[in-house]
């Protein structure tokens, strides 16, 4: 069983990634808006998100544990 903290603690960094999750996503969109370029380290690349067509995210999504 979890203790409490450790529960809240799990919570907070659940929420603090889909924050981030959202900030990029707004991120990117304001850059294909803009004709600007967003780019991230992916797999050892740098790669300009901004000019890919579709969907942002490229990687597949892990399952998570509750």
């Amino acid at each position: 069983m979890k203790s409490k903290a450790s529960s809240d603690g799990d919570k907070m960094a659940s929420d603090a990634l889909q924050a981030l999750r959202r900030a990029a996503k707004k991120a990117v969109e304001l850059a294909r808006l803009t004709g600007t370029h967003a780019y991230v380290l992916e797999n050892g690349r740098i790669v300009d998100i901004a000019k890919r067509k579709g969907k942002t995210r490229k990687t597949r999504r892990t399952s998570r544990h509750v």
